[in-house]
């Protein structure tokens, strides 16, 4: 057997149907017909009223949601350390300052304990990351933040699909963001969107999204030229990736559906192997529905997994470990110098370790991940 990835791009669907008829339609910029068909779909998906816009990245939309919220010098963002760098570059990038927040021990989602001591006069929004698709403690972030009046956005990279006491995660927040990289549960290669959630920022959005200008107005006839009006940049996301994705949110029930079938397979094959070795695995709060994007080990000490993912290496499986804290990084130490430490943070950063999982991940691959990660002894 070939060393198995830790990922794999699957074609699940039409997606390469749609990418002929995006072509042969003569026109492959954004904002054409398999734009306009996902993010209908996606908003019939979600059922809350919400809009979609499909952009060419979740870095791209996160960077949307900053200018949305008209950031001033010295105003403050809340963002929890463990989380890809996008989730706070794209506010630095709009002049905010950035307050990095820990993380629970559980869920690895930002803490919510610590908010109110974070919060000061010039916070104007809490980023909250869904990590492995597991949702945040919604209800009591979403009380502070309402307490303080500060703007709630959800970088929801890990969650579509997801739900928190029955809501789908994404519609919580005034904003959320989306990633459809290759990485993620529903993928087009390279791809994101903003979900707003509130109406009233619905057409500036869209003009963010458009360069700054109107043309979505102009194309829809309610004027009869556009101009520039406003920040922004070119965030529109090609139609063939648009067709792409389209063929794999068609097909999002199965695909959800395979990955559950690994994880679950994972859970409950690792278990025994997981307590004898005092592993970790995923905790998921009953009143949460995940969306399956990742199993991940807790791994004793740092040693051990060094240990694993070079045991892994030698049997021909790909294991990973994850985010590096924001706040120990090079440009996290220059813009929060003073911050305050992040245990939890720098502790499962040093534990965590990824296997394999995808759409297109065979049974045989599957018993094999399984049998090497049970070959592994933490406590040699």
């Amino acid at each position: 057997m070939d060393k198995i990835p830790f990922n794999r791009a699957a074609i699940v669907g039409n997606e390469l149907q749609y990418i002929g008829e995006a072509i042969l339609y003569g026109d492959i910029s954004g904002d054409r017909a398999f734009t306009k068909k996902s993010e209908r779909l996606l908003e019939q998906q979600l059922a809350n009223n919400s809009r979609v816009l499909l952009t060419t990245s979740c870095t791209h939309a996160l960077e949307m949601a900053a200018i949305l919220l008209n950031l001033e010098p010295g105003d403050e963002v809340i963002v929890p350390s463990y989380t890809f760098v996008s989730t706070a570059l794209a506010f630095h990038m709009q002049g905010a300052r950035i307050v990095f927040a820990d993380i629970r021990a559980d869920t690895l989602n930002l803490d919510e304990k610590q908010l109110e001591n974070l919060i000061t006069e010039r916070t104007r929004a809490i980023v909250v990351v869904h990590y492995a698709g597991v949702a945040c403690e919604m209800d009591e972030i979403l009380s502070i933040a309402a307490q303080h009046n500060i703007v709630l956005v959800e970088d929801n990279a890990h969650g579509l699909y997801g739900k928190y006491k029955g809501r789908y995660l994404g519609t919580i927040g005034q904003l959320a963001t989306q990633s459809f990289h290759g990485t993620k549960n529903i993928t087009c290669g390279e791809g994101g969107a903003l979900i707003v959630n509130e109406p009233d920022l619905i057409e500036r959005a869209e003009i963010i999204r458009e360069k700054g200008t109107n043309r979505a107005k102009f194309f829809r006839g309610q004027v009869d030229k556009y101009s520039w009006v406003d920040k922004g940049s070119s965030y529109v996301m090609s139609d063939i990736l648009a067709a792409f994705l389209f063929g794999q949110l068609e097909k999002s029930e199965f695909i959800q559906a395979q990955r559950k079938k690994t994880w679950d397979f994972y859970r409950v094959e690792l278990s025994s192997w997981a307590d004898i070795n005092e592993v970790q695995l995923p905790i998921i709060p009953d009143y949460c529905e995940q969306t399956y994007h990742m199993f991940y080990l807790m791994m004793p000490n740092l040693e051990a997994r060094s240990h694993f993912i070079e045991h892994c290496r030698k049997n021909s499986v790909t294991s990973v470990f994850h985010y590096l804290p924001l706040h120990s990084s090079v440009m996290g130490r220059e813009i929060a110098p003073s911050q305050t430490p992040l245990n939890v943070s720098d502790d499962v950063s040093e534990r965590l370790v990824r296997l394999p999982l995808y759409p297109n991940l065979s049974c045989e691959e599957q018993e094999k991940i399984v049998r090497v990660s049970k070959q592994f002894c933490s406590h040699l």
